[in-house]
């Protein structure tokens, strides 16, 4: 089966950088692909991509050595199964509250008898392999996302969980359950602190802690806390602000009297 590069960085001690895709297109996720991301999410949750989308993205990725991930829309045995049998090599999984959670999570990741996938790999087989039943459950990752009150009340039980691997943090979602302003990266004080303490607390479960960023100094930063899975941006926000700053420098030196039309 081919190898998930994801566990081969965390072997070798070094982290992995994650780029995001919420623009369905496979053109979009073969360009983003080809940049050098360690692995790209295409995100079914908060993004507009459908599943039919999100295969032509994988699809596209795997014109690289960069690796496929999805975030599935919710806790759902069906949507998981779907984006693994596509070819996800990794999942993330929103809104894990409890060891509950996040046992039916590592069940539904996992084929017999370590959980209870169904069996149907129907472009996991293209894309790991012929050998994919063979190996599968030792190299699909698994992230819970920790976003609510109950992920962080409950956490020291769900780092407990045999097979899960990683928990990601949204820290949006996070400061929104802490009463404090959605944001990624300048959170106020009571979800950085929480933020701080899942990736200690994860790291001593010997579990690898994952983080979303708006920009690459926050990115750093959490790569200093000890995350060993940093998310820039996405697709849509980086074309956003390259636009910007194209726009920006060009409408600020523009000579006088010339205009931006045609």
């Amino acid at each position: 089966m081919r190898p998930n590069r994801l566990r081969e960085k965390w072997a070798r001690g070094e982290a992995v950088i994650n780029g995001w895709l919420a623009v369905p297109s496979g053109f979009s996720a073969e360009t983003m692909a080809h940049q050098g991301w360690d692995s790209l999410t295409v995100d079914l949750q908060h993004g507009v991509v459908d599943y039919q989308a999100a295969v032509s993205m994988f699809q596209a990725i795997s014109t690289t050595d960069t690796v496929p991930m999805a975030r599935v829309p919710w806790l759902d045995p069906a949507h998981l199964m779907k984006v693994l049998d596509a070819g996800a090599y990794a999942v993330i999984c929103p809104m894990v509250s409890s060891a509950e959670d996040a046992e039916k999570l590592v069940s539904w990741t996992h084929y017999p008898p370590r959980g209870s996938r169904s069996f149907g790999p129907i472009r996991g087989l293209l894309y790991g392999g012929p050998d994919y039943p063979q190996h599968a459950n030792d190299t699909i990752v698994t992230f819970a996302m920790i976003e609510t009150q109950g992920g962080l009340d409950n956490l020291d039980e769900i780092l407990k969980v045999p097979g899960l691997d990683a928990v990601y943090v949204g820290p949006s979602d996070l400061s929104l359950a802490l009463g404090c302003t959605p944001t990624f990266d300048d959170v106020d004080p009571p979800a950085a602190e929480a933020i701080e303490m899942i990736v200690r607390k994860a790291t001593e479960a010997g579990k690898i802690a994952g983080c979303h960023n708006g920009t690459p100094e926050y990115a750093l930063k959490r790569l200093e806390m000890g995350y060993r899975f940093v998310t820039v941006a996405s697709d849509a926000r980086l074309m956003a602000s390259g636009s910007q700053q194209v726009l920006g420098k060009i409408r600020a030196e523009m000579p006088k009297g010339v205009s931006g039309g045609y």
